[in-house]
């Protein structure tokens, strides 16, 4: 099973944003640090995902996935398949399709201090 942590930021709601990805795969571990545009927080939290199963498609196409965030919008939107924001729906969208591609596909919501690593790695790209 891949482990897969994502975390997104935002200098300002909306501003420059970026993704952080930090994916566990044994004793493998690989790290990417990806500039987004102009988002919200949570946007960029969306777009972690989305960015995380693009590199997985290409990397672990027949793996299991486990996601952990430390957003719980984001986790609760896709546990649920279902939300009132206008702006997530197209996000909760290309996430649903993405992770067809994959045998099984789990997020967990876990706390901030557990998610340090992709956390840094989001944070990285805005101080830049």
């Amino acid at each position: 099973m891949i482990e897969v942590y994502t975390d997104g930021a935002a200098a300002g709601d909306p501003g420059p944003s970026s993704a952080g990805i930090f994916i566990k795969n044994g004793k493998e571990h690989y790290e990417y640090a990806i500039p987004l545009g102009e988002l919200s927080n949570h946007e960029a939290e969306f777009w972690a995902v989305i960015r995380a199963l693009e590199i997985c498609r290409d990397k672990f196409p027949e793996d299991i996935l486990s996601f952990r965030s430390d957003s719980k919008i984001v986790v609760e939107t896709i546990e649920k398949n279902y939300t009132k924001n206008h702006r997530f729906l197209p996000l909760l969208e290309k996430i649903n399709h993405l992770q067809s591609g994959f045998p099984f596909v789990f997020f967990k919501w876990i706390p901030e201090k557990q998610n340090g690593k992709a956390d840094l790695l989001a944070r990285g790209v805005l101080k830049k």
